[in-house]
């Protein structure tokens, strides 16, 4: 039996049992090791090699230090290509109205000199002033417009005479005006070279200034 009131023997004396971790009198135990062995050293490493470098490049060679957008990165897309300038849809508005009034007018000058069956001269001077101010009215009283129409109005004279002449000969040979200026166009226009003296050679020119005055007249 022991005496009352021996001192107990503390966990921080002398080692006990062969405790290799034991302290002196007082002391506070170390804590028990964690499991990590390599203590307070810096943290492990994240997987990124280079730590704190510039971010990679996303793969275009021409991108924008300031980061504004590449002109081939998606950027901005292509400007529009301008409209079509005034000046030349005028020009060729009035080259096509001076062509349709040419032939609307060759049509009906070859009917009315197949009709009357005589040649009616200053017929031609109408058919000018008709193909100038129609394609100048439409289109402007520009140097292009005007020299188109000039001539235009001279084939017009010409091809409305050819008509007027197959239209005589169809009536004299009683065939149909489509055999006559079709089948037998070089007919045609051989006898029209066989009639043709210097008035009717004037009257085409005066057909092409008629033009001339007609588109200035209109713009």
């Amino acid at each position: 039996m022991q005496p009352p009131n021996q001192p107990q023997q503390p966990y921080g004396g002398q080692p006990v049992d062969g405790n290799p971790y034991a302290a002196g009198p007082g002391a506070t135990a170390p804590a028990a090791p964690t499991g990590n062995p390599y203590g307070d050293q810096p943290p492990a490493p994240t997987g990124n090699p280079y730590g704190d470098q510039p971010p990679a490049s996303t793969g275009n060679p021409f991108g924008n230090p300031q980061g504004r957008p590449a002109p081939f990165d998606g950027g901005a897309p292509f400007a529009p290509a301008p409209p079509a300038s005034p000046v030349r849809n005028g020009l060729a508005l009035g080259v096509l109205v001076a062509l349709g009034a040419a032939i609307v007018a060759s049509i009906l000058y070859g009917v009315l000199l197949g009709s009357i069956e005589r040649e009616f001269g200053y017929a031609a001077i109408g058919v000018g002033f008709l193909v100038g101010f129609a394609a100048a009215k439409l289109g402007g009283a520009n140097p292009v417009t005007i020299a188109a129409a000039a001539v235009f109005s001279v084939g017009a004279i010409y091809s409305g005479q050819l008509i007027g002449y197959a239209m005589v000969m169809s009536d004299a040979a009683q065939v149909s005006f489509s055999e006559v200026f079709l089948d037998h166009f070089d007919t045609v226009t051989r006898v029209w070279k066989e009639d043709a003296d210097f008035m009717r050679y004037l009257f085409i020119a005066l057909g092409a200034i008629a033009a001339i005055g007609g588109a200035k007249k209109a713009g």
